[in-house]
Parts: C-alpha cells; sequence; structure tokens
C-alpha cells in the first residue's frame, strides 16, 4: 500500500475487534447477546416493559469490561492515533472503553459508551461505573430517569454528521471485526467508494459485505490490525 498518498482515513471497529480480549461479540451463533434476546435488552420497549432486567444486564456488562484489557488491536489503532500526522477518525460501534485503554484519541463511540449515563430527562450524559439502578436521579436535572448510554435498536446513532463528513474527505476506510448487517454503519463502506476511497475489510470471516470492499483480509484482528498500522505507518 502507498501510504503517501493516503492523507485522511475512517476507521470503524466492531464487535470482532473486542472478542480477543474477552468480550462477548454482539450476536452469537444462536442469535442471542450474553444469552439475552437482543429485543428483550436493547430496545426502548425493553426499557419500558422491564427496566430492572435492562438495567441489570447492562450492570454486567459493565461489570465484566472491568475485567478485560485492550488486546495487540487496540495497541496498534492507539499507536496509529499517536502517530498519523493526517486526518483520523476511529469510528466504533462497540460500547466498551479498550479504545481509551489503550490510548485512542480521535474516536467516536456511535452507539453509546457503558461507562456513560444518559438522562432520558434532560439528554445530558455523564461518566459513570458500577450499578445504575433505574429511577436514579439525574445530577443535572434531578429527574429519576437515569438510564445505560446505549444507542438502542430505534434510536439514533450518535455523532453522524460528523462521521459522515470524516467518510466524504478520506481516501481510506477500514472496517475491522464487524458484521456488514447492522445500519447505518453497514452503508459506511458504500459511501467511502462513492467518495472515492480505497476500501479494506479486516475480519475472521467475509462479512454481509465483503464484496463492496476493494481488499479483504481475513484471520485475527491482533494480527492484521497491527500488520496494517505496520503498512501504514512504513
Amino acid at each position: 500500500m502507498n501510504s503517501d498518498a493516503i492523507s485522511s482515513i475512517v476507521i470503524l471497529t466492531g464487535a470482532g475487534i473486542s472478542a480477543e480480549s474477552g468480550l462477548a461479540t454482539f450476536r452469537g451463533p444462536d442469535g442471542l447477546w450474553e444469552g439475552h434476546r437482543v429485543e428483550d435488552v436493547c430496545t426502548p420497549e425493553a426499557l419500558a416493559r422491564d427496566p430492572l432486567l435492562v438495567h441489570r444486564f447492562y450492570d454486567e456488562r459493565r461489570a465484566k469490561l472491568a475485567e478485560v484489557l485492550p488486546n495487540a488491536a487496540h495497541d496498534a489503532l492507539a499507536a496509529l492515533d499517536a502517530a498519523w500526522a493526517g486526518d483520523l477518525l476511529i469510528v466504533t460501534q462497540n460500547v466498551d472503553d479498550l479504545h481509551e485503554r489503550a490510548g485512542a484519541r480521535r474516536l467516536v463511540h456511535m452507539h453509546g459508551a457503558l461507562n456513560s449515563a444518559l438522562c432520558a430527562a434532560c439528554g445530558k450524559a455523564a461518566p459513570w461505573s458500577g450499578a445504575l439502578s433505574p429511577g436514579t436521579a439525574c445530577a443535572g436535572c434531578a429527574a429519576p430517569r437515569l438510564r445505560p448510554d446505549i444507542v438502542f435498536f430505534g434510536e439514533m446513532p450518535y455523532e453522524m454528521d460528523r462521521i459522515y463528513d470524516a467518510i466524504a474527505e478520506a481516501n481510506l476506510f477500514v472496517s475491522i471485526g464487524t458484521s456488514g448487517a447492522v445500519y447505518p454503519a453497514a452503508g459506511f463502506v458504500q459511501t467511502a467508494r462513492e467518495a472515492g476511497a480505497r476500501t479494506i475489510e479486516l475480519n475472521l470471516e467475509p462479512s454481509a459485505g465483503s464484496a463492496l470492499f476493494d481488499e479483504s483480509r481475513m484471520g485475527p484482528a491482533t494480527r492484521l490490525v497491527p500488520d496494517l498500522v505496520r503498512e501504514l505507518l512504513q
């Protein structure tokens, strides 16, 4: 790859990049996420129907997050962030904080973050650790409506204007560890192609959108991502 011709990079990461750290992918082969139907823990309707279940589910995910560490793929992207002189945006679909713990800074959590709480009354988000009980009061407006700061199905992902602006300017788009089945992220590769960017997929197996990429590299993220970063920085 001729890295001299690349000035702006957008990198999309999905559950596959954190799987080698010990975090479950969003949907396993049985269609479940950590033993639950996604519809029972990741929709506004689920939160309204059974807030105890939804809060407990994310409390458990938050506790699990404290037990794992960033892996070589997270470390490599953090090194790229630190060394790359051009434009760079890492867009993650993951709600874990492994990119941050590895040192990445040019980062967008489009689906929210486990270590954040969102007030359903005033819309303000704030850092959160530990358990979050239904009815917890917001420190800003005092409404007892804090919830996990997770973008549920049917809700708008965060910072979409910033993401699309970055893709429009990028001449390299890389997708790492994604299924290619969840929109709007699944459509980013097509947007990047239309903007004239080179597109590369790094994944354990071909995604639903593999045919749209200029190049697909199959294997573990802990091998493929450091290799790609070395190519870009050489």
